[in-house]
């Protein structure tokens, strides 16, 4: 059976490449959309509990409204699921990504005079202009200064990775609000413009083969435990949110392994160097 978290499938309706594939009562081409809200859960199952989480100015496919949520497929990962329908808005080409941890969204050209929202790392943005240092956006308005263009993208997921030490750790998570193993990696390279999966065992399938164990550890290596996956920053030293710290952390690599082998909670599978963009 496909796996449901990519299969754009409500149980009712279906994206039409799906025909022939399920028994939906109907297929449907979908509609563009984007999340308008600072961040939204997405369950895979109706009143389901959160398994991943958009951000705002997320491209999303929507295949069905039902009731106060809609069944959408994120563009950056192909991931399905529920959410609530007020976070969605038009569809916009977005301009601008936010590049350090957080911002604020203002109603007005001035920073004094109240902000509408908190936005996180990674948030897509259509800038219309400029008043001074705050760039203009059809919802409000974001100092230009925590903002950089999509293209071209940055080069380093580490150094992403970087901005969001001390972020607790949320299950599911994938904001500067709150985020989780699996999270972390893919914002990293979201604003590296590179294809990332949204949970560790779907990334582990996506890069390649393990390195072979004598391989000497190089920054931006992906390292894998069962239901887990951290960021080699130096040959010692990794980053990842866990629910050891309950945040983002910096943690030597011998002391990770020996940890968590003690625990036992978790198999150990190695490491995979995702080749360079």
């Amino acid at each position: 059976m496909s796996d449901p978290r990519l299969t754009p499938f409500s149980g009712r309706f279906a994206l039409e490449p799906l025909r022939e594939q399920v028994a939906a009562e109907a297929f449907v081409p979908g509609d563009p959309a984007r999340i308008a809200a600072p961040v939204v859960d997405l369950a895979v199952t109706w009143g389901g509990a959160r398994d991943r989480q958009l951000i705002y100015g997320a491209a999303v496919t929507v295949i069905e409204r039902r009731d106060t949520h809609a069944f959408v497929q994120a563009a950056r990962d192909g991931y399905c699921g529920w959410v609530a329908a007020d976070a969605l808005a038009p569809h916009q080409i977005p301009t601008h990504v936010v590049a350090t941890r957080g911002t604020h969204l203002y109603r007005h050209p001035s920073i004094k005079r109240g902000e509408q929202g908190a936005l996180s790392l990674g948030a897509r943005l259509t800038v219309l202009g400029h008043a001074g240092d705050l760039a203009q956006t059809p919802e409000g308005w974001v100092p230009a200064t925590h903002l950089r263009p999509l293209a071209p993208p940055e080069t380093d997921p580490v150094a992403v990775a970087e901005r969001l030490l001390g972020t607790p750790y949320l299950w599911g998570g994938n904001s500067a609000f709150g985020i989780d193993c699996s999270g972390l990696v893919q914002l990293a390279f979201a604003l590296c413009g590179r294809a990332c999966p949204g949970d560790s065992d779907l990334q582990r399938a996506a890069f390649g083969d393990f390195l072979p164990e004598d391989t000497p550890t190089r920054r931006g290596d992906l390292c894998f435990w069962a239901g887990h996956i951290a960021m080699a920053v130096s040959p010692d030293l990794l980053i990842h949110a866990n629910g050891h710290a309950m945040a983002v952390v910096y943690e030597p690599i011998d002391d990770c392994l020996d940890r968590i082998a003690q625990s036992g909670e978790a198999h150990w599978f190695g490491r995979k160097r995702p080749a360079l963009a």
